[in-house]
């Protein structure tokens, strides 16, 4: 093969991934607009409101976390009604000296593996968060997140089919749901 020849197929090979991508993405968002689907498009970093409560915390969209999970501070494992619920306190992102009592039926408790190997128990609850002008409702881990940047990572399981992340972006859209479907 020429130089002339091994720069042509080393320029095509280095841009065929980058076009395939691309090509990929616009039948994406071909696919959600012909749907219906409105997708929106956030930042790496935004501000979410967790629903039931009206409390605005600063998350990271993270794409490579499966699930979203909380900081959960004092949590206090009860019973009502027959169901394990699990009572647990977030630190108020407008006075950190003051703490946000929350309560959550556990659907589940997950071991997850953290990147130095270990396995972790964590309780897993329903959190429904407005983020942007989405509403979305998924499950949650909880976990002491104080010595992390932000109280909650947002995962794909909240994000799926309704958030795209814009990775050189934050704070794009403040939480905005419509009042009536709150």
């Amino acid at each position: 093969m020429t130089t002339s020849a091994t720069r042509r197929f080393s320029l095509l090979y280095s841009v065929l991934p980058t076009m395939l991508l691309g090509m990929a993405l616009l039948m994406q968002a071909a696919a959600a607009h012909e749907s219906g689907a409105s997708m929106a498009i956030l930042g790496t970093v935004e501000n979410v409101r967790i629903v039931q409560e009206d409390v605005v915390l600063e998350a990271r969209m993270d794409t490579g976390a499966t699930s979203s999970s909380l900081n959960a501070l004092n949590k206090e494992r009860f019973e009502k009604d027959g169901e394990d619920w699990i009572r647990f306190e977030i630190i108020d992102p407008d006075d950190e000296d003051k703490r946000v009592t929350l309560e959550r039926p556990i659907e589940r408790i997950v071991s997850i593996r953290r990147h130095s190997g270990d396995s972790q128990e964590r309780p897993v609850v329903r959190m429904e968060f407005c983020i942007g002008d989405q509403l979305l409702t998924a499950d949650t881990s909880l976990i002491d997140r104080t010595a992390l940047t932000y109280q909650a990572l947002i995962g794909r399981s909240h994000m799926a089919g309704h958030i795209l992340v814009d990775s050189g972006a934050e704070h794009l859209r403040a939480p905005d749901c419509a009042a009536d479907a709150q």
